[in-house]
């Protein structure tokens, strides 16, 4: 059974967004790549075939990871939650040995380690879910050793729309 991720509501969109996609547009281009390799003839030595199959054995993986995923996702409702705790799509300012450190905590399919998207289930993100302004944390490191996190502040992302 697949593991229940969270979402913020725009980033459930994206993936709803991205099967449909993939099931209207993508599928239709790849089937037409294959109608056109066939008419190569011989599909034994017909290169354009086989790149066209191997296409549409990806988009149909990926429409099947999609499908998993939005089955089950857990979308967080903003109106629910306590503002002032740290969870899914807060924005978080921490120091650690005197460096102010921002991260977004956001669902495990969303890590952007570049732009500071972390996962809730990150040694670093567990540690500071349900945490409020002020606290100091510690996190566990995969090795068993821990550093301190103190929570400078908490706010959400900033939504489009």
């Amino acid at each position: 059974m697949a593991k229940q991720m969270h979402y913020t509501k725009e980033s459930y969109q994206a993936l709803v967004d991205e099967l449909d996609y993939l099931k209207t547009t993508r599928r239709a281009e790849v089937k037409e790549a294959l109608a056109v390799a066939r008419s190569y003839g011989d599909l034994s030595e017909n290169s354009e075939y086989d790149e066209a199959r191997n296409e549409q054995a990806k988009v149909e993986s990926r429409i099947t990871e999609l499908e998993s995923l939005i089955q089950h996702a857990i979308v967080v409702d903003e109106s629910e939650i306590d503002h002032s705790k740290v969870s899914v799509g807060s924005v978080v300012k921490v120091e650690k040995d005197g460096k102010e450190i921002e991260y977004t905590i956001v669902g495990s399919n969303e890590v952007d380690f570049w732009t500071g998207k972390i996962s809730d289930q990150s040694p670093v993100g567990a540690a500071l879910v349900g945490a409020r302004e002020g606290d100091v944390v510690t996190v566990e490191k995969p090795n068993g050793s821990s550093y301190e996190l103190k929570l400078l502040s908490v706010s959400r992302v900033k939504l489009n729309g």
